[in-house]
């Protein structure tokens, strides 16, 4: 698998505020992370990427003069730049602006720029208040006790990197088992007091994984290993998912300092399916997975609910939305919920007859899109996806892969 995407993102942010040079072995090489990329080389560091190592040496000093961010379709460069910076930035500076693509723009800001600004953060909307564009300039902060209403990485990291800078303790409650890799590696890097340096592998990503594995869950005969992906808790509740639908689920080979990223050969093989429940507070651990673990529970014996997801309206797409509208085309039995999806299985999927066939809508999100793809492995006939490239945002090859599964 490709690197951790959540890790290699937090590899270049963090390496732009380390004590000296840095180094990620195995980074992800993507549209996502090559927009954190492109930020910190903007802000001053200096940067080199060969073979899936990551080098980043950091600024003599932050930036005084403005400067200008496309994020892209990053969610995550844009909200933990927006902590980081908010902290980083010298008071009295020009500031930076940081703007994204058309779908980023529509996704909620108002849950970070909101408590930052109880830190003493000085940001400012620059066009529709609660999203991007905005402009952030350098403040004295103060440490602040959070409570989290939704359990977001993302937020939890902006509030902590913001926290480096601050004068006095900053606390994050209602984290609810969100995914700790900033954490880990401001361990590694020796604490929160001052980050020094850091020199890491990043494990296999197990989002892009899960797709793989939910397809030999699916595909009879099918058994395969994926090497060295991550088996940090916060991550692997897919896997769990999976074990719970009948899935024959095995951890070769676990590895990993303590304190730091654990990684493991993960085993999955093909067997009967049975229907399985989701619920808040799996959904920290399995964000990404959703739409693959609805494909899964359309060939699982029984009743499926999955509740507590409202956040996936708010993603790159509305995947519960999309994702119903799919698997209905296909002859799913689906209803979508206010908060989730109910599917009760298994059903046949069906295409269209040759040249003829079903049009699956990606809404240019790459986790539908990598869904729908491995639907189309137990669907009679023809299916195509309206858009294919989106996948490049997290997976770029991951067509090439699956044709070298499938033996084509």
């Amino acid at each position: 698998m490709p690197g951790d995407k959540s890790i290699s993102h937090r590899a270049v942010l963090l390496g732009l505020i380390a004590a000296g040079p840095c180094r990620a072995t195995g980074w992800l090489d993507s549209e996502d992370t090559r927009a954190s990329l492109a930020a910190v080389r903007k802000l001053g560091a200096e940067v080199s990427l060969e073979k899936g190592v990551l080098e980043i040496t950091p600024p003599l000093s932050p930036p005084t003069e403005s400067v200008t961010i496309d994020c892209g379709n990053s969610g995550t460069t844009a909200r933990l730049l927006t902590g980081l910076l908010a902290g980083w930035l010298p008071a009295g500076s020009s500031g930076v602006d940081l703007q994204g693509d058309a779908s980023l723009s529509r996704r909620p800001m108002g849950r970070v720029v909101d408590p930052l600004r109880a830190m003493g953060a000085d940001i400012a909307w620059l066009d529709k208040p609660g999203r991007l564009p905005i402009r952030i300039r350098g403040a004295d902060l103060k440490g602040v006790d959070h409570h989290l209403e939704i359990a977001s990485a993302q937020v939890k990291s902006a509030l902590l990197l913001a926290g480096l800078f601050a004068e006095g303790n900053t606390t994050v409650a209602g984290v609810g088992g969100s995914r700790d890799h900033t954490e880990l590696l401001l361990k590694t890097m020796g604490g929160l007091a001052k980050p020094g340096r850091f020199d890491i592998r990043v494990p296999g990503d197990p989002s892009s994984a899960a797709f793989f594995q939910a397809a030999a869950a699916l595909v009879p005969g099918s058994d395969i290993i994926v090497p060295g992906q991550s088996i940090n808790y916060t991550r692997t509740g897919a896997l769990r998912v999976l074990r719970r639908a009948g899935v024959k689920v095995t951890i070769e080979r676990p590895s990993g300092e303590t304190g730091g990223e654990l990684l493991g050969d993960v085993r999955v093989s093909h067997n009967l399916l049975k229907s399985f429940t989701i619920t808040a507070s799996d959904l920290p651990a399995l964000v990404d997975e959703i739409p693959i673990l609805a494909v899964l529970a359309t060939q699982a014996e029984g009743e499926t609910l999955i509740t507590g997801a409202a956040e996936l309206r708010l993603k790159e797409s509305d995947r519960l939305a999309v994702m119903a509208e799919n698997l209905k085309r296909l002859g799913a039995d689906v209803v979508e919920l206010d908060d989730g999806l109910k599917i009760t299985g298994p059903t046949p999927l069906v295409g269209g007859p040759p040249g003829q066939p079903v049009v699956l809508e990606t809404a240019a999100d790459h986790r539908v899109a990598m869904a729908m793809a491995v639907a189309a492995l137990v669907t009679k006939d023809e299916t195509v996806l309206d858009e294919d490239t989106c996948v490049a945002v997290s997976y770029p090859y991951f067509f090439q892969t699956l044709d070298k599964l499938l033996g084509s």
